[in-house]
């Protein structure tokens, strides 16, 4: 049987490094702080503070902040099982793509719309590289 999985199974401290660590990948990414906010659907305060890493700063975020944290980390996973290179696992995301879903737009263009529908298209065409069905 299949557990589901609430924002309030999360301690702060687990919101936190989940948040920097989607962060990290975000800023490897070249994301601005406009992009990450939206991508994340958080506030520029709550990106700011993130970034500062202040030991003592705690967040509590809601179920849907925790999924889109979850699609990027699995984005970034596909990204290295795809890529051998730091440049294309890193680069990729930034990259105007001419496949059908992406019309010439970049990855990271379409997480960036905000919804949860383009982040998480975005991440089942970027997990297909790697061969996954969907």
């Amino acid at each position: 049987m299949a557990v589901a999985i609430q924002a309030q199974d999360f301690s702060k401290s687990q919101c936190v490094a989940g948040l920097r660590a989607a962060l990290n990948i975000l800023d490897k990414w070249k994301a601005s702080c406009e992009q990450a906010c939206r991508v994340l659907r958080i506030s520029r305060s709550t990106y700011n503070r993130a970034r500062q890493r202040d030991s003592e700063w705690a967040v509590g975020l809601d179920f849907d902040q925790m999924q889109r944290i979850s699609i990027v980390l699995n984005i970034y996973a596909a990204l290295r099982l795809v890529f051998d290179n730091p440049e294309n696992v890193y680069g990729f995301p930034s990259l105007k793509n001419h496949n059908e879903f992406f019309n010439g737009r970049a990855p990271l263009d379409i997480m960036a719309q905000g919804d949860m529908i383009s982040l998480y298209e975005t991440f089942r065409r970027i997990d297909a590289l790697r061969g996954a069905q969907w």
